[in-house]
């Protein structure tokens, strides 16, 4: 399939999944309480009486469902749950803010607002803050769908403030989200996900994602969505993690899939600091603006990443997983520390990338660090892959490096089939003195490079003073 035409059909799936399903909009018609923090649980939950609690209100909505309406105001200490029901739909008037503050995680995932095995379920216009431990057991979460379900709306929440605040250099154990969708049902997915409109920022991390889709995940879409200042990845599509264990582990219900992310607005994702990322004294500056970890079917389109370490990866990191079937187009990545565009297992150890097509992106004044890392980065097992009509610019004064292919690993048949071309370089060295390296041998100057590697014939360099 063409990549317009990719691009066009995940955009109906996501018009499709934009809307309350019918069922859903008769539910909210017919219930709906009002809450407030100065409201009574023994209230009516009409405007004129409303509850204290929110999660007193969803008791009280029952198995029909309804919508639960939260006053402006601070809800301290309070979580909500939606635990096997339908038809629920928790809507923040502006100023509506739950507070985590004092609330102790407990071991695991867990979320200010947790959706469990439900369908047809939205949350909108809720700030979300002050859910942190030091504990390495326990995951803080701002808003955390798990299980299976389908019919899932987050939309116009603000999410900040809140994570793992332990300090154990190097550890992998310390984790928390802003958003998190895990499906970990081999049975049943998390499908028809629309995550849309919301900010997510000033999140403490770890070894964790700000805005993750993990596991049994099908059918989604994020898109129009504001992140910023976090210490790990903005976006990431995950797959054969432990999500779902045992014989499906590495199979394709184990992986995020068929999404979009489009529109997006991601900066400042900077992993130093970080504790997890302290490697041999030194930080690993790896955390990704938009990451594809093991995810298929994914388009990525029309974003901006900004003064991130990596602007936009597409990998796997396991041996026995890929990453396939991946659009990366039209989105402008700029000013990342280490690289714009990464594409491949980060060493012989992972998995594969292929079949990922990237066409009309915007790369400039990536590699801030000054360290001598490419513009767009080819590590290992990446093949069955184009890359296309892109325009690249390097505003290093000392060098313009553009490219980097890591010398091949593995079989010939994880390496074949690469095609760069109708490509536009541009950088401040003069023509003949950029920088590309194939298969780990540098190359100076466009010519030079392409009679080593064959790629980029159709392709140009011009010199940017």
């Amino acid at each position: 399939m063409s990549t317009v035409r990719r691009v066009a059909a995940v955009a109906v799936v996501a018009t499709v999944i934009l809307g309350l399903s019918a069922s859903a909009a008769q539910a909210h018609r017919r219930t709906t309480l009002f809450v407030s923090p100065h409201g009574s649980d023994s209230a009516a939950g009409t405007l004129a009486a409303p509850m204290r609690t929110p999660q007193a209100a969803v008791e009280r909505l029952g198995r029909a469902g309804g919508t639960v309406r939260l006053a402006r105001g601070t809800y301290g200490r309070q979580r909500i749950v939606i635990d096997g029901r339908a038809h629920v739909a928790i809507l923040g008037s502006p100023g509506a803010v739950l507070d985590g503050t004092g609330l102790k995680p407990p071991a695991g995932r867990s979320g200010m607002v947790e959706i469990r095995d439900s369908s047809d379920v939205s949350v909108s216009g809720l700030g979300i803050a002050g859910y942190r431990t030091k504990a390495l057991s326990a995951v803080p979460i701002g808003i955390f769908v798990t299980g299976s379900g389908h019919g899932i709306r987050l939309a116009g929440n603000h999410v900040h403030h809140l994570g793992n605040d332990n300090g154990t250099l190097g550890s992998f154990d310390i984790n928390a989200h802003g958003i998190a969708v895990y499906g970990t049902d081999a049975r049943a997915a998390i499908a028809d996900v629309r995550i849309s409109g919301n900010e997510l920022d000033h999140l403490v991390l770890g070894a964790s994602e700000t805005l993750v889709l993990n596991g049994n995940v099908d059918g989604w879409s994020v898109t129009g969505n504001v992140i910023h200042d976090d210490n790990n990845i903005g976006i990431d599509a995950i797959g054969f993690e432990d999500t779902i264990s045992g014989p499906a582990r590495f199979t394709g219900v184990n992986r995020a899939r068929h999404g979009l992310i489009a529109g997006n607005r991601v900066s400042r994702i900077i992993s130093e600091g970080n504790p997890a990322y302290w490697e041999d004294g030194s930080w690993c500056n790896c955390a990704d603006g938009i990451y594809v970890d093991g995810g298929g079917s994914i388009v990525i389109a029309g974003n901006r990443v900004d003064a991130s370490d990596i602007g936009i990866e597409v990998a796997s990191e396991w041996k026995q997983g890929r990453t396939n079937d991946i659009r990366v187009s039209g989105n402008t990545v700029t000013g990342s520390r280490y690289t714009g565009l990464a594409i491949g297992g980060y060493d012989r150890d992972r998995g594969e990338a292929y079949d990922i097509g990237v066409f009309g992106n915007w790369l400039r004044g990536n590699n801030t660090l000054r360290d001598g890392s490419p513009e767009i980065l080819l590590q290992y097992y990446v093949h069955d892959t184009t890359i296309s009509h892109n325009t690249v610019i390097s505003t290093n004064p000392g060098q313009t490096v553009l490219l980097h292919r890591d010398a091949p690993a593995g079989g010939a048949a994880k390496n074949a089939r690469l095609v760069l071309d109708h490509n536009t370089y541009q950088g401040r060295a003069a023509a003949g003195r950029e920088l590309y390296y194939w298969n780990g041998v540098e190359r100076r100057g466009l010519a030079a490079y392409r009679a080593a590697s064959g790629q980029d014939r159709s392709s140009t360099y011009r010199r940017n003073r």
